[in-house]
């Protein structure tokens, strides 16, 4: 029986006191028995989380106690042991680096498609305005190869940071249709599908939770394979269960 809970959470918001702020999150964290990790940047907070579920909805309970993370609602999964070995938490530059400074969230961020309306989307072949429909996947390449969303556009990148020269140099491709950019979580399709409009593309939206709320929310369909994450699971199948599908080659567990 699965019993351990796993949950995945960010949002962009303002931290002026993020490295006071990791000190807190480490003691509480560590206290509570949780293993994962924890970014923290003036930009706002990236985790990822294991344990009990008692403990674990516990320190989200905690969280929310801060104003700025009152509205958190975290991606659950479950497994039979804890998938990291040890409890860190970080203050990085960015929480999803990109290296583009303007991109910031917290100010505004692109539409939201919730994942019954893309999965309705994709079976009808169009959005609610007759325009084609695109999933772009803004994840690194080892991850593509995992799964992704049927016939969804791939720039083969290897991190992040080449999203932007990629996005320029494929813009025209995207131009007149509506094109919804998806990662694992949300937070990486966030920031993309800001640039895409940053860059003038006007029918943009990024899918709401990412991948892990699609399966959590839809059965699957439109989507071939499973998630990469980055913990010792490797990749979740449709169901939110552990794929046995193994993953091709060495990858290094990081954020």
């Amino acid at each position: 029986m699965d019993t351990i809970l796993n949950i995945s959470c960010y949002k962009f918001v303002p931290l002026p006191d993020a490295a006071a702020l990791r000190e807190v999150l480490h003691a509480r964290a560590t206290a509570a028995g949780l293993k994962g990790t924890i970014l923290l940047a003036e930009e706002g907070i990236n985790f990822f989380l294991a344990g009990p579920a008692e403990a674990v909805r516990g320190f989200v309970d905690a969280l929310r106690t801060d104003a700025r993370f009152a509205d958190l609602q975290p991606k659950e999964s479950w497994s039979t042991t804890v998938p990291f070995r040890k409890m860190l938490v970080k203050v990085k530059r960015e929480i999803i680096r990109m290296d583009h400074p303007t991109i910031q969230p917290a100010q505004g961020r692109a539409p939201l498609v919730d994942p019954a309306t893309l999965r309705r989307w994709l079976a009808q072949g169009h959005d609610d305005d007759g325009r084609e429909v695109v999933t772009l996947d803004t994840r690194n390449a080892f991850e593509v190869d995992a799964g992704t969303f049927d016939n969804a556009i791939d720039w083969r990148i290897d991190k992040f940071t080449e999203f932007p020269p990629a996005l320029r140099a494929h813009k025209a491709q995207l131009r007149d249709k509506t094109v919804v950019s998806f990662c694992t979580g949300g937070i990486r399709c966030e920031k993309a599908a800001i640039l895409m409009r940053e860059e003038g593309l006007a029918h943009v939206y990024q899918l709401e939770g990412g991948i892990l709320k699609y399966f959590e929310l839809t059965d699957g369909a439109h989507y071939h394979g499973g998630c990469f994450v980055f913990d010792e699971r490797r990749v979740l199948a449709a169901d939110l269960s552990t794929d046995p599908a193994p993953v091709v080659g060495e990858i290094a567990i990081s954020k």
